[in-house]
């Protein structure tokens, strides 16, 4: 299972945003896997005074990750080719990179947004 931006926020906030079952899968999995990219995208909402965080972002960042025992998945040059191949279903280039890698590993991908199944990928929220 690999996390969209928003579910990593909302686990860094107790994850009573995320549905009891995602909660429960996220606790049970061998790897919770978090992109890159959604570092990139916490920085640069934190960056715009759209996101307040405790720490500067790299550090809060990794705080979450060791916390949670997440994995990072780098953005491999297969990633970035496959968020580039994607329909226009979804704009958001950072959405984009994340179901790429969803579809290459087949993983889940723990977001709150519908449009990604739009891709045929599973999805929890």
């Amino acid at each position: 299972m690999i996390l969209d931006t928003c579910a990593i926020l909302w686990l860094a906030e107790g994850g009573k945003q995320l549905s009891a079952e995602a909660r429960q899968l996220i606790e049970d999995a061998p790897v919770v896997y978090v992109s890159a990219i959604s570092a990139f995208e916490i920085a640069v909402k934190w960056r715009a005074g759209k996101l307040r965080l405790p720490v500067p972002p790299g550090e809060w960042f990794q705080g979450i990750v060791e916390h949670h025992g997440l994995a990072v998945q780098a953005l491999d040059w297969d990633v970035c080719i496959a968020a580039a191949a994607l329909p226009p279903v979804h704009k958001d280039p950072c959405d984009r990179f994340i179901i790429a890698a969803a579809k290459i590993g087949r993983l889940t991908v723990v977001t709150g947004d519908p449009v990604f199944r739009s891709y045929g990928i599973d999805t929890l929220s």
